[in-house]
């Protein structure tokens, strides 16, 4: 990065963090790293701290791992927070064969966790991500932590993902940035046009004829439906009930994705889960609510992990 693009970057950081009313102990940009997994080059961001207990962030679908900056600026002085550009996202490559069957991230993440040589470390992830988490978690629970699974769930409302879905897949490209913005906007008005414009240049390329499109891979998405999606990441939440490690389900309150009824039963199926709702928050909590996740990830993580309850809003005596 050139000095101006440091500064912008920590400014946009500033700005970010001063909207959310999020009040890290300095600012500071991660270090941005690459490695090849797999014969694949992926991109991970590196926040430090090096010899605390590692934390590694998984986005979601037409993401990319600057999501998470905010959660990781305030997280870094008490962890080392890693959050990887998944296959196809960010600054990490393509699939040459367009694989991205969940059975592949799950793959991408363990080479990448053996590649750091990560004995014990807590695991977030959100939506596609969630997905990736829950099987890692099934899986290799022992060498977690702990593991936080952020709007996501066996029984996904379909209106929701469909909604998210169309969304990806009509703003493939634009003429302006503009555009863009306007359209981000009318698909999530909780937030802010100022961070929007530049939080997008992580997400955007500008292609050689001057128009803005998409670094996340959309190839796969043109014939793509959310029944497909949602049959293969099926599989992967079967055995969330061999989940030893603590587990905590994050729900955005205004969620279109995982009904409070959803969450519920995903905690009732894990041996130590526990649940916690975001408020003033939709699908992409660590966006429109990233002060509050930061407080239930601390919490959570500092060992009030409070099992049983109802977090998610269910009346009283309701049905399980």
């Amino acid at each position: 990065m050139t000095t101006t693009d440091v500064s912008d970057a920590l400014e946009h950081l500033k700005l970010a963090a001063d909207v959310a009313g999020v009040r890290p102990p300095e600012f500071v940009l991660p270090e941005g790293r690459e490695v090849v997994l797999r014969g694949m080059r992926f991109h991970y961001l590196d926040w430090g701290t090096t010899g605390k207990l590692p934390i590694v962030f998984l986005h979601g679908g037409a993401l990319n791992a600057h999501t998470w900056d905010l959660v990781c600026l305030a997280l870094r002085r008490d962890y080392h927070c890693l959050a990887l550009d998944q296959r196809g996202h960010g600054n990490s490559e393509w699939s040459p064969e367009m694989d991205y069957r969940f059975e592949a991230y799950v793959g991408d993440l363990e080479a990448f966790v053996d590649h750091l040589a990560l004995d014990r470390f807590a695991l977030v992830g959100m939506s596609l991500g969630a997905v990736v988490t829950a099987s890692y978690a099934s899986r290799h629970s022992g060498r977690l932590a702990a593991a936080i699974i952020i709007d996501a769930g066996p029984e996904p409302m379909i209106s929701g993902a469909k909604r998210i879905r169309d969304f990806v897949a009509e703003t493939m490209e634009f003429g302006s940035m503009d555009e863009f913005v306007d359209r981000a906007l009318a698909f999530n008005p909780r937030r802010d046009p100022r961070l929007l414009r530049r939080s997008l240049l992580y997400n955007l390329r500008r292609a050689p004829d001057g128009r803005w499109v998409r670094k996340n891979d959309t190839r796969h998405m043109v014939d793509g439906s959310i029944e497909r999606l949602i049959a293969d990441a099926s599989s992967h939440w079967a055995d969330v009930s061999s989940i030893a490690c603590p587990t905590l389900v994050v729900r955005g309150a205004e969620s279109d994705v995982l009904s409070a009824d959803g969450a519920t039963k995903l905690v009732e199926s894990l041996p130590a889960g526990c649940g916690v709702t975001i408020p003033g928050a939709g699908h992409t909590v660590q966006g429109d609510n990233p002060r509050d996740l930061i407080a239930a990830l601390r919490e959570f993580l500092q060992g009030d992990r409070r099992i049983g309850g109802d977090p998610f809003g269910r009346p009283p005596g309701g049905d399980k």
